[in-house]
């Protein structure tokens, strides 16, 4: 067992009886500002605002099918060996978080396809050691780098994953157009996997 904090948290590789968990945790978060994508001639910019009211963020339903945050990972039979989803439980053995997380060969790189934590441990650290768990994963395949991507109006996140080392290397204005989060845009970020 892990401590992270003063919990203790156990984690482990996601199982196929952990994906109702891992589909029903809240991953929502209410924040005080956002990150504003503007369009200039030179390209694009971003800086953070405040809003007013404080932003509440729920995001849609999703089936899992191409996160593979389904908990059934490479310890079965069949299954993707470049696919981990990385769970954390905590003392009462209820899901606190996780990461879900796929390697390419083709460019080394390693996605965090789904990282969340629960609202009652947001704060601890849980999600930087989830994010330990991935690189390590990533280590294992030889990946040179991270990556993620994130909404612009998800600012904790964005803050949490520039103290984990992650920097700005990209975004899509028109990534969410046609769904739920229509408006908002994509913010890629990685960093070097050592």
């Amino acid at each position: 067992m892990t401590a992270t904090s003063d919990t203790p948290y156990e984690f482990r590789t996601a199982r196929p009886e952990d994906a109702e968990a891992i589909d029903a945790l809240d991953g929502s978060f209410t924040t005080g500002t956002v990150f504003e994508v503007t369009v200039g001639d030179d390209g694009f910019g971003f800086q953070e605002v405040p809003v007013d009211p404080p932003l509440v963020k729920v995001f849609p339903e999703d089936d899992g099918s191409e996160d593979g945050d389904s908990g059934d990972d490479a310890d079965g039979d069949g299954a993707d060996p470049d696919r981990r989803t990385f769970v954390a439980l905590d003392a009462g053995g209820t899901l606190a978080g996780f990461a879900a997380v796929s390697y390419s060969p083709w460019n080394r790189r390693l996605t965090i396809e789904d990282i969340e934590v629960a609202p009652g441990h947001r704060g601890r650290g849980l999600g930087r050691a989830l994010m330990g768990h991935a690189v390590d994963f990533a280590r294992e395949r030889g990946a040179g780098h991270v990556w993620l991507e994130v909404t612009n109006v998800n600012a904790p996140a964005i803050h949490a994953y520039r103290r984990m080392g992650f920097a700005f290397c990209g975004l899509d204005t028109a990534l969410y157009q046609g769904t739920e989060s229509e408006g908002e845009h994509a913010l890629y970020m990685s960093m070097p996997c050592p």
